[in-house]
């Protein structure tokens, strides 16, 4: 969380968010009016941040990660594009920075991040992503991988780079669960054999990623 989303937190009159979220948030919660939603509430949740908002209170609507990145801030906007109040967009960590600074220097070249979650894409949408990204030799992010009853689009994703790329391209597994974070390097051809569930965040290299001193590293091109 930043320094400018802190301050937020302790300026604000309300605080709105998915009930998990609010947990993490509980030491700036004290004395405030605090409304909590249950998952894929998320139209309510922001609804009800704009109507306390046109009432008069400040309001922090809050996200996991960075607001912009499959968070709230584009529902808001678009729910209060006919309203007139202020809404002022505050930057957070999103799991693929987390991910990649535990891993090494993943990302310091192109890059995609891909959610494999077809709640609110369709698989079809997804797959052709998927298949774009590989063949244009793009470090791929993937959000959302894997969870009990949506276990088999990670193998899935995993056939598809093996098409593109050489089995052994580094692969790393990002955990963060309960304030902890755990991670793990891997290749396409085996990282389907670590812990993965939706609260992981796979990065898969280029053709041109490796693994130095336990990090995952992209060359940028700096280096001749």
């Amino acid at each position: 969380m930043t320094i400018g989303a802190r301050d937020a937190l302790r300026e604000c009159d309300v605080i709105v968010g998915y009930k998990s979220y609010v947990k993490t948030i509980e030491k700036y919660a004290e004395g405030k009016e605090v409304h909590q939603f249950a998952m894929r509430k998320e139209i309510e949740r922001c609804n009800k941040a704009i109507e306390l908002a046109q009432a008069g209170k400040t309001v922090a609507l809050i996200s996991s990660g960075d607001p912009g990145i499959y968070g709230m801030a584009g529902l808001v906007l678009e729910l209060a594009a006919d309203t007139a109040i202020d809404i002022d967009i505050l930057p957070g960590v999103s799991a693929v920075n987390a991910a990649a600074s535990a891993l090494g220097a993943p990302l310091m070249h192109d890059f995609a991040v891909i959610s494999l979650s077809d709640l609110l894409t369709p698989w079809e949408k997804i797959e052709k992503r998927l298949r774009a990204a590989a063949s244009a030799d793009f470090v791929t992010a993937i959000y959302n991988p894997k969870s009990i009853k949506r276990n088999w689009q990670i193998k899935t994703a995993q056939d598809i780079f093996m098409q593109h790329r050489d089995a052994k391209t580094p692969v790393g597994v990002y955990i963060k669960s309960n304030g902890a974070q755990s991670c793990h390097i891997s290749d396409i051809s085996m990282f389907l054999d670590l812990p993965i569930d939706m609260n992981t965040t796979i990065i898969i290299g280029n053709s041109q990623t490796y693994v130095s001193d336990g990090h995952i590293i992209t060359p940028r091109g700096y280096r001749v």
